[in-house]
């Protein structure tokens, strides 16, 4: 995987759909639902934290993990397949030396984790042996025994794979019925149950759900061969199966006749209008490049915070400790304080706290509790992303609690938190933000992207883009994208939504890191209006 995450393939392309890789073996779905004994997690680690002191480790820490996926594929009325996925093992982590050292088993006895920790041990002499800086761990003050649950309703994974399938088969069917070529729907949930504890005397025992229900629906011109798709515009959650249960109360409709939920996702409503919208694609005129009013929703302004946010503000890219791979950042540490990043409209904020999102946790896996903090203050950047063994890089007495490992036998290291833009503070709907839009685009849904390797310079598409003339949003135009500058786009920042509109996206598999990896994350922000942006058409003739 690389840094783009994964991506549901839809349409005529879905046989080639595969999940990012994932170390475990398969189960019956009757197992998705049962959990280790405490008891032996706590012997465990124990085990292991004793062997690592005696191994000469001044610092240790101990995740025993069990990861379960299901996901589900379905096209039209056929399913294209079902999978359960555990993976269950103990990785342990040691400061010995200075130096960092890791290990890991599947085997949950007393002397495979013993064993894992004394060769923790024996890598960290090795790694310090070579040379470098020592470690310096911020400080993280044990928090004794203590628990953490998603604020699920309804366990998911706990739900019959018949109801999942029927769901997924109707909304196929609710796209076909209202004119869709073909539709594709598919179904994600993971359930990571993760038990840490450290030498500093923590002993922390989580439970974490997230969901994800993407679609696409395809509509053929059978005169001239001309296709268009629209992708659902659902975002996954850190939730359980109450996601796909939407109280009609909370139901609300934008303009350009989209429409959106709360904290929750009508899946067949969206696949109509999807069946439709495609249809309309079919006829509409491509976009007239140039300089437009651009109005953007969630749906699609979450990428631009993970891509043109998130990632330039991580520490270690800033640090250069991805240059290798995934770039660098323009954000550099000089700008922290006084760089201004966009218009005093604009608060950027950090929240691994934020109820539903899919970085929602109590701990991070360095046991230390999670927080809010703010990135840009009004428009200036003030602070980064940070973790235990970087802290100091920021003159911070303590992480900002965002480390991460996507399985117990993946060594844990700084990922990007649930990053948001903070809602504007005086009353705005939709409808009153576009009323003295004169040239504009409405954009809903997210596209194709592409971005530098600093962060800097991007280009996003989408999956609607409604014109705007004169404070009204009209028709849709094709073949669109925004081109920006980081920096640039966001002081063009003129108006924020309220927090009535404030909705999460978010990226399911987010890719990085050297051996790869992936995480959950959201973002949240309500619809917001940047002006004069460079709008390209990216249809191309085919000869």
């Amino acid at each position: 995987m690389q840094r783009r995450d994964f991506l549901a393939l839809g349409g005529l392309g879905l046989g080639s759909l595969a999940l990012p890789p994932f170390i475990g073996r398969a189960i019956a779905a009757e197992e998705l639902t049962t959990a280790l004994d405490a008891g032996l997690k706590k012997r465990l680690a124990d085990t292991a934290l004793a062997a690592a002191r005696e191994a000469g480790a001044s610092y240790c820490d101990v995740r025993i993990g069990r990861y379960l996926r299901q996901s589900l594929q379905t096209r039209e009325d056929r399913v294209l397949n079902i999978a359960n996925q555990e993976s269950t093992g103990v990785g342990v982590r040691v400061v010995a030396h200075g130096a960092w050292g890791f290990a890991a088993t599947n085997t949950l006895g007393p002397d495979a984790v013993a064993e894992a920790a004394r060769r923790a041990a024996a890598i960290a002499r090795a790694n310090a042996a070579i040379g470098g800086s020592p470690v310096q761990l911020a400080q993280a003050p044990g928090v004794g025994e203590v628990a953490w649950r998603t604020p699920i309703v309804k366990n998911g994974m706990a739900v019959p794979i018949r109801d999942k399938v029927d769901l997924l088969l109707s909304v196929n069917a609710a796209a076909l019925g209202a004119g869709a070529s073909f539709a594709s729907s598919q179904m994600f949930l993971v359930n990571e149950q993760k038990y840490f504890a450290s030498t500093d005397g923590s002993y922390i025992d989580q439970d974490v759900h997230r969901i994800w229900v993407p679609f696409t629906v395809t509509a053929i011109d059978k005169a001239s061969g001309k296709f268009r798709t629209r992708d659902g515009l659902s975002s996954p959650m850190g939730m359980g199966y109450e996601y796909l249960e939407p109280d009609p109360a909370q139901r609300f409709e934008l303009p350009g006749g989209v429409v959106a939920y709360g904290r929750a996702y009508d899946m067949r409503t969206d696949a109509v209008a999807a069946a439709k919208q495609a249809q309309e694609k079919l006829k509409a005129p491509s976009v007239k490049p140039g300089k437009y009013d651009l109005v953007i929703d969630p749906t699609n302004l979450f990428l631009t915070i993970h891509e043109n946010v998130g990632h330039p503000l991580e520490l270690d890219r800033v640090l250069g400790y991805e240059a290798n791979y995934a770039g660098t950042s323009f954000a550099t540490l000089d700008k922290r304080g006084s760089f201004r990043w966009g218009s005093d409209k604009v608060t950027l904020f950090a929240d691994k706290t934020q109820p539903g999102s899919l970085g929602a946790v109590g701990y991070d896996d360095e046991g230390v509790k999670c927080k809010r903090w703010d990135l840009v203050k009004d428009g200036i950047l003030v602070d980064y992303q940070s973790i235990r063994d970087q802290a100091h890089v920021l003159g911070k007495a303590e992480s900002d609690g965002c480390c991460y490992a996507d399985s117990w036998s993946s060594v844990q290291f700084q990922r990007m938190p649930n990053v948001s833009l903070a809602p504007g503070s005086a009353p705005l709907s939709v409808a009153e933000m576009v009323k003295d839009v004169e040239n504009g685009l409405y954009i809903h849904g997210r596209g194709s992207y592409s971005i530098d390797q600093q962060r800097y310079n991007a280009q996003f598409g989408g999956q609607l883009f409604f014109t705007i003339r004169n404070g009204e949003v009209q028709g849709l135009v094709e073949d669109g994208a925004y081109q920006i500058r980081t920096p640039e786009f966001w002081n063009s920042c003129t108006a924020i939504c309220d927090q009535r509109d404030f909705r999460l996206g978010g990226s399911f598999f987010d890719g990085k890191g050297q051996p790869g990896q992936v995480s959950a994350v959201s973002h949240g922000s309500a619809t917001t209006r940047f002006d004069g942006q460079n709008v390209i058409n990216t249809a191309r003739s085919l000869g």
